[in-house]
């Protein structure tokens, strides 16, 4: 499963990426029809692995929590993994907010309503905060999977 939503986080932010190069070459009314098209879909991708993500982690820290307990297990796995859990919060929950708050600004553009130049610098801001994202969900999954592997060999598993 970390694998899937490591390459849904992946898959996004190159969509995120591709969707503003389209956005920012586009230079007539198709053009803009597929940057928005795209960066539609791109969104609710981008929204869709965050949240998935973010569900991962919480039900892997109650199973963690679950076996340490029948286990009767002396660790500080759960510890560890919660300590983990916040700071992917943190991060994803920013880029989500910057990626939903850029479609939606988005949408005044096409109306003529917001200056493009805005849209753009959310953009830029939502791809970075996206980058980070990716970064932290990585590092861990990464460390979620040495913790289980770790809780698993104190079980006999």
């Amino acid at each position: 499963m970390s694998s899937a939503l490591i390459t849904a986080s992946i898959l996004s932010l190159v969509g995120l990426v591709f969707s503003f190069a389209l956005g920012y070459t586009s230079s007539g009314a198709e053009d803009i029809l597929r940057h928005a098209t795209l960066a539609i879909f791109i969104t609710l991708i981008t929204l869709l692995g965050h949240s998935m993500t973010m569900f991962y982690l919480i039900g892997k820290v109650r199973a963690i929590k679950d076996a340490v307990t029948e286990g009767n297990l002396r660790t500080d796995a759960v510890a560890r993994v919660s300590a983990l859990r916040g700071p992917v919060f943190k991060i994803v929950s920013v880029a989500m907010g910057l990626t939903m708050v850029t479609a939606i600004v988005g949408g005044g553009v096409d109306t003529g309503v917001i200056h493009p130049g805005f849209h753009s610098l959310l953009a830029i801001l939502a791809i970075v905060a996206n980058f980070l994202a990716v970064r932290a969900i990585v590092g861990a999954l990464t460390q979620f999977n040495r913790i289980v592997d770790e809780v698993n060999r104190d079980l006999g598993v």
